[in-house]
Formats: C-alpha cells, structure tokens, sequence
C-alpha cells in the first residue's frame, strides 16, 4: 500500500485513459445543461407570477408607489 493509504493500482492504457476522459466528459455535459435548465426555471418571472400571482402584484403595486412617491 502506497503511504497516501491508497491501494495500488494497476497501470491503465491510454485506451482506456482515453474512454474514462470522455465518459467524464459527457457526464460533465450533462449535468451542465441540467444546471443549466434548472438556473433558467428558477429564474424565469413567468414561473414566479404563476404560483404567486397575488404576491408579485402585490410587490409591483408597492414598487410602483414607492417610485411615484419620490421626491
């Protein structure tokens, strides 16, 4: 046993090398466009006045007469 407490490990080939990089590399992008779609739901206004219709007019009423009340 190496001193890190690691097992030894066999040396691999370069084809084999090769096939874990681009199954790495195709996990990596899969859940980058799931991260993706996720950051895009979560941030869509659309998503927000639909489940909360009465809060977001709610907040755009006090938004508006916040602004008109300026001086």
């Amino acid at each position: 046993m190496p001193s890190n407490g690691q097992p030894k490990t066999e040396p691999r080939s370069p084809a084999a090398l090769r096939a874990e990089i681009e199954r790495t590399r195709a996990e990596l992008a899969t859940s980058v466009t799931a991260l993706r779609e996720e950051v895009a739901h979560a941030t869509d206004w659309r998503a927000w006045v639909g489940k909360r219709p009465y809060v977001c007019v709610g907040a755009a009423f006090m938004i508006g007469f916040m602004l008109g009340s300026r001086r």
